[in-house]
């Protein structure tokens, strides 16, 4: 019997922790699902919240500022929450590509292996002895030291590349603004992995942690070729269960699946939430139309609302000094179940927040 779609996205929310979690640690479910990405610090944080029991906004803020979870530019082009125990391994792994993808605009920002150098020993010369400085602080020492930060973008890839190359990563917020420390500073030496090894045991954590999924999917996700996603697979697929779908085929764990939950029960999404941002192929989570306005939004993917692993429509919530205001875009008329759901939901999220919540 084939897969369906409510059985496939039933098991993802399952897998990924949206569905019957019992962990309650932010260093928990990170290391679970990999990395976890945040370049929306806030909407990652509850892309977190909403996968652990009991756990508030606050709780979250001190993982990141204790660094039991770092945040840093890894697998793609962007920042991504992930442990002190994975971060060198992975960034071994996937920064060659990152770097690769970077390419144009290092020659955009007139930026060369030699300016590079002279940037990490900049790097390293203000931030030893276990400094924490902002990004303006450490654009100060590099003109300090005649290295120019004034071209559109500049900075950015300065920063970029020396956390790709290990260098840098994130430090503890001061006030709102985001620090950097020097790596291995930050983060004790731990086990590292030859490259096929690497590959292997991201294969595997992928897909236990975001299946049922393809191929594609995790060359997507991980940010590398399909070639690199194939021979991963190929090195993990005993342990992995598999079914094909329409000629295409998923692979995911094998253990059971032993949460069952109400139906309806809706979950209110993160910006860039791994159950959205972690497949190439999104056509299991809604009917065509809910596909092409999900291709539309593109990077300005939305909150998304989802009812029984099924988009439904987006939210917007808006942070007043004793509440959060909700407001809701549903794509279909909801049953009055459903739209109980979506409290139930909504009441999930101000918990998160330790506020009330009012919708709109």
């Amino acid at each position: 019997m084939t897969m369906t779609d409510t059985e496939m996205t039933r098991q993802r929310l399952y897998n990924q922790h949206i569905a019957g979690s019992k962990l309650s640690k932010p260093s928990d479910i990170v290391k679970w699902l990999v990395a976890v990405q945040a370049q929306d610090y806030a909407g990652a944080k509850w892309a977190l919240g909403l996968r652990l029991q009991g756990v508030s906004d606050t709780d979250i803020d001190q993982a990141f500022a204790d660094g039991s979870i770092l945040r840093t530019h890894v697998l793609r082009p962007t920042w991504h929450f992930i442990t002190p125990a994975d971060i060198r391994w992975l960034l071994t792994l996937t920064a060659p590509h990152v770097h690769a993808i970077n390419a144009y605009m290092y020659r955009k920002a007139e930026l060369d292996s030699a300016i590079f150098k002279r940037t990490n020993a900049a790097f390293v010369k203000a931030l030893q002895g276990g400094k924490q400085l902002t990004r303006e602080e450490l654009r100060n020492v590099l003109e300090e030291v005649g290295i120019s930060t004034q071209l559109e973008f500049r900075m950015v890839y300065l920063l970029m590349q020396a956390e790709l190359d290990g260098l840098i990563c994130s430090g503890a917020r001061r006030g709102k603004q985001f620090t950097y420390a020097l790596l291995d500073e930050r983060v004790p030496q731990t086990r590292t992995f030859e490259r096929n090894e690497a590959l292997a045991e991201l294969t595997r954590r992928y897909f236990l942690s975001r299946g049922p999924a393809t191929a594609h999917d995790f060359a997507k996700w991980s940010g590398l070729t399909i070639a690199d996603a194939r021979q991963g697979l190929e090195s993990v697929k005993s342990l992995l269960q598999q079914e094909s779908v329409g000629g295409t085929i998923y692979w995911f764990s094998p253990s059971e699946l032993t949460y069952s939950e109400n139906s309806p029960t809706a979950y209110m999404l993160s910006i860039y939430d791994e159950y959205i941002s972690g497949y190439k192929d999104r056509s299991a989570l809604g009917e065509a139309e809910v596909g092409g306005l999900l291709s539309a939004l593109g990077n300005a993917l939305s909150y998304i609302i989802v009812m029984d692993g099924q988009i439904v429509g987006t939210w917007k919530r808006t942070l007043k000094k004793n509440e959060v205001i909700i407001e809701t875009n549903l794509y279909k008329q909801l049953t009055e179940a459903e739209k109980q759901a979506i409290i139930v939901a909504a009441q999930q999220y101000g918990q998160y927040l330790r506020l009330p919540v009012i919708i709109e």
